[in-house]
């Protein structure tokens, strides 16, 4: 149902609702017959959810479209990701504390290795620590343009985002990373006559960047991703009438939640268990969490399968701590596939876990996973419509029409 007519169907409750997302979650077997990564870790708590509930998949797109993190987000949260075009740079760039105005431009930046050809060995600059990464976006700020202002922030490890401030300036550009090692970071291109004056500008900064970074054993080069502006989306509050709050570790998806108007949680740590404390700590405040777990995307670009299993049997463990809150709803799945045997974003569909004992129509799966969630109640479905079965399950939707 499109968010205009969905908003006006939305009650004022009491229930509680906690999305709780494990980045990269859908994965596949290392070789044939065997099991995926969510397959084969041990998970005897969210198992328990998923008797009790019911299980399916998403397509955080379309079928065979591999999504983006911001994309696969804003799509959680009910925002038609293809209407609502939203850059990379712009969840990074709020996300690390920047406000991004209309007519900005901010990109997300990574650190990267080049050889003496200039060509890339390592995308990642060897995942550098934010310890070593500080003083390189430190030394970036130095740089200047006429008639522009331009930050720089450091994001987390290998990260960072850049923003220029000025007039005329428009975000339809092409990125700079191949998306593969052995050739060189690729230039700022302009896809419309507009956006010329703005890639010119980007490139100038690039080129000084480089030159800053060239004495660097690791990270001596960079390169940019989702060239975007501010795209004024509808708050939570608006649409859904929720208070919601985000508990993430990483800067571009406190971003996207700020983008939709949910208050970001700051607490220390890293683990389940803290995202977990931190989420007791405010459950009075809100009634609606969104919580994010990301070491399962990354384990998953890095390939390291027994790792990802680890963080999956990690939040696991976690579950109680979350349950003791009694949430009226919960939804376990993630944003879109990550399996370790591709090391990339895929477009296989997400397993799902709708868990709402009031409400929810239990199916006959026992446990999650890939092999079980293709089979559970819920069916295959977009996950754009996951908003609307949250709000319903927790009884906050009125009937429509007569």
């Amino acid at each position: 149902m499109p968010l205009s007519k969905l908003s006006t169907l939305v009650n004022k409750t009491d229930s509680k609702i906690v999305l709780l997302v494990l980045d990269g979650l859908g994965g596949l077997p290392m070789q044939i017959g065997g099991l995926t990564e969510l397959e084969k870790a041990k998970t005897p708590n969210i198992d328990k959810l998923a008797s009790e509930g019911a299980l399916g998949q998403t397509l955080p797109i379309g079928l065979g479209i591999t999504p983006g993190s911001g994309p696969a987000h804003l799509a959680l949260f009910g925002y038609d990701p293809v209407v609502h075009e939203v850059g990379r740079g712009v969840l990074e760039s709020i996300g690390a504390g920047m406000s991004v105005a209309k007519g900005d431009v901010a990109a997300r930046g990574n650190f990267c290795t080049v050889d003496a050809d200039g060509n890339i060995s390592d995308r990642r600059a060897g995942r550098i620590p934010t310890e070593e990464a500080i003083p390189l976006v430190d030394r970036l700020n130095q740089i200047e343009l006429p008639d522009v202002n331009i930050e720089v922030k450091h994001v987390k490890e290998y990260r960072f985002a850049v923003k220029i401030t000025g007039k005329g300036l428009v975000p339809d550009l092409e990125e700079t990373d191949p998306q593969k090692t052995g050739v060189p970071p690729l230039a700022v291109v302009a896809r419309s006559k507009k956006a010329e004056y703005t890639a010119g500008l980007f490139n100038k900064w690039v080129e000084e960047a480089r030159k800053l970074l060239a004495e660097e054993e690791k990270a001596n080069a960079l390169t940019l991703r989702g060239f975007a502006t501010d795209p004024g989306l509808k708050s939570y509050a608006e649409l859904y009438n929720l208070k919601a709050a985000c508990i993430a570790v990483y800067p571009m998806y406190r971003g996207v939640s700020q983008l939709v108007g949910m208050d970001v949680i700051d607490f220390e740590g890293e683990s389940p268990e803290d995202e977990f404390t931190a989420l007791a700590d405010v459950w009075n405040e809100y009634d609606f969490f969104f919580v994010h777990i990301k070491k399962t995307d990354s384990y998953g670009e890095d390939g390291n399968f027994d790792a990802k299993v680890k963080i999956i049997e990690g939040v696991d463990k976690a579950i109680p701590m979350l349950m003791k809150l009694k949430p009226d709803t919960l939804i376990i799945t993630g944003d879109h596939s990550t399996p370790c045997k591709m090391k990339s974003h895929s477009w296989h569909p997400v397993p799902f876990l709708m868990w709402a004992p009031d409400t929810v129509r239990p199916d006959q799966q026992a446990n999650f996973g890939e092999k079980f969630c293709v089979n559970g109640g819920l069916g295959t479905f977009p996950a754009l419509d996951t908003m609307q079965m949250a709000l319903a399950h927790a009884s906050k939707l009125a009937k429509f029409g007569a």
